[in-house]
């Protein structure tokens, strides 16, 4: 399963939205969820991104996801090229490291903006609709 994300924070913390685009193995969208998640910064809502898409692969049987995310940070902490050193993000970090373990095979991939515009329109629409 392709699973797009992107968090989204009106200000930084401001109102935050996460977006989630889960597509089968033709590419085709399957699920899509946007979601306001409070009052936080980008860098959460990437993970809770992260996190929510994961479940969600879970919960529809997934085996082997290919996670897609324009968040470099976030990418790059995932495969362990960057240190995780905020420490409202570790919980976090450990929580989508847990979950990827569950899978029998799971990438996390850097992929520019232009490629991400569903998960990002998502994202955003739900930061504009949080409280």
């Amino acid at each position: 399963m392709k699973i797009y994300i992107d968090g989204a924070s009106r200000g930084n913390p401001g109102r935050a939205g996460i977006g989630v685009v889960l597509c089968n193995d033709a590419g085709e969208p399957v699920k899509e969820i946007g979601e306001p998640i409070g009052e936080t910064t980008n860098n959460v809502a990437e993970y809770r991104a992260l996190i929510r898409g994961l479940e969600e692969a879970r919960a529809l049987g997934a085996d082997t996801v290919e996670v897609y995310t324009d968040s470099e940070l976030l990418a790059r902490q995932i495969n362990g090229l960057y240190g995780v050193h905020s420490p409202h993000l570790q919980p976090l970090y450990r929580r989508a490291r847990a979950l990827l373990r569950l899978f029998k095979s799971a990438s996390v991939r850097h992929i520019p903006r232009s490629q991400n515009q569903i998960a990002d329109k998502l994202a955003k629409a739900a930061a504009e609709a949080a409280r």
